[in-house]
């Protein structure tokens, strides 16, 4: 399935897409949160509820939200994931061209979602270096704690797009990320969650990003250097990782900060974000 949050009739609702359109869900959940916490067995009360409603809103007719428009929890990111893009980093930084030898995780605040279609704001007097990266993000569905390799992806719900929006100049000065990828509005999400029995294989996806039309990132996820069972099992040796948790799992490379002369988003530009079986995340600059 695919799973909205959207806007219609002045008011928020769970939904799901099928070609015909939408088909609410608020009598099954005031939110997708709240069909997460349900569990499989209000899932498949969803998935019945979808296979049998007999109305829908056409999909032209709601404003698309971001599937989790507040996470409970800072969403949980991989750097330099991908090895042409950790190359392309380290070049630009005057590091040594050395791929990483554990999972580099970092968060992003979650007041830095923001929905399809949403402007991005630049916030040109913080930053004058804003830069783009798109990214399978995971939605986590069970509560996992020392969760091994081979069990990892019964605990994940579904797959969103995230676009990781990064302030290279304050990454810089901090040296850290959290701040600089946090800004309001650095984290656009969506269009949709697809649910996991949709995508078996996340590990094989085409993803990429273009800007103004123009292709920039242009990768597979199957070139992720850590993969989705390994990050989780790496995480829940340690700390908890609960229903909702969201896990962006790293860009390709092809990033404004790789490029010679680099290149950093200016206002009117437009980007869109596609992952392959789930859709397009697209969002105006300004």
């Amino acid at each position: 399935m695919k799973l909205i949050t959207y806007h219609h009739a002045g008011q928020e609702a769970l939904g799901a897409v099928r070609e015909d359109g939408v088909v609410t869900l608020s009598s099954l959940a005031s939110s997708m949160l709240a069909l997460i916490d349900g569990g499989p067995t209000l899932l498949a009360q969803a998935r019945e509820l979808v296979a049998q409603a007999h109305s829908t809103i056409p999909l032209d007719q709601v404003t698309l939200l971001a599937p989790i428009p507040r996470p409970r929890k800072n969403i949980i990111c991989l750097g330099r994931n991908y090895a042409a893009h950790a190359i392309e980093s380290l070049r630009a930084i005057g590091q040594p061209e050395q791929l990483p030898s554990h999972p580099l995780f970092f968060s992003k605040a979650p007041t830095a979602v923001t929905h399809p279609n949403a402007v991005i704001p630049l916030m040109p007097e913080i930053s004058a270096q804003r830069d783009w990266e798109v990214e399978l993000a995971v939605i986590i569905w069970l509560p996992a704690r020392h969760v091994s390799k081979a069990d990892a992806l019964d605990y994940v719900f579904g797959y969103t797009i995230l676009n990781d929006i990064s302030a290279r100049d304050l990454q810089s000065r901090h040296q850290q990320f959290f701040f600089s990828k946090s800004l309001d509005g650095a984290a656009p999400m969506g269009p949709w969650i697809v649910t996991s029995d949709e995508l078996p294989n996340p590990h094989n996806l085409r993803i990429q990003l273009r800007l103004n039309g123009a292709t920039m990132q242009d990768a597979n996820t199957s070139q992720m250097i850590f993969d989705i069972p390994t990050c989780i099992a790496i995480l829940t040796s340690g700390l908890t990782l609960e229903p909702g948790d969201i896990i962006a799992t790293g860009t390709p490379s092809g990033v404004g900060l790789g490029m010679t002369p680099q290149r950093w988003l200016q206002a009117g530009e437009v980007l869109e974000c596609e992952v392959e079986g789930i859709g397009v995340l697209r969002n105006p600059v300004a």
